[in-house]
């Protein structure tokens, strides 16, 4: 399955409300083993970004689908990547001319 990386920005809402995170991400982690996917690991950061999830999805539509639904809730905001295994890596980098 495809790899991501999602981080995480509390909001104002989310900020006030951040003794409830916990619980959120757990909810969370449940709704993306019913479409399949797996959030992989969790970290809380300092920095910029207040969370991290890396988790794999079956393709980019259900990781959109999932991310799009945790933005809507108003506690974050975020920014998702797709993230490429070593192996992954190789074989793009094998095929450059």
């Amino acid at each position: 399955m495809p790899s991501y990386v999602v981080l995480f920005q509390f909001t104002e809402k989310g900020s006030q409300n951040i003794k409830q995170s916990p619980d959120r991400v757990a909810a969370i982690k449940q709704r993306f083993r019913d479409a399949g996917a797996e959030v992989k690991a969790f970290y809380a950061l300092l920095g910029r970004y207040d969370t991290i999830f890396i988790a794999e999805a079956p393709d980019d539509s259900t990781m959109a689908g999932l991310v799009a639904g945790i933005v809507s809730s108003g506690y974050v905001r975020s920014e998702t990547m797709r993230a490429f295994t070593e192996e992954e890596f190789r074989r793009i980098a094998s095929g450059l001319p």
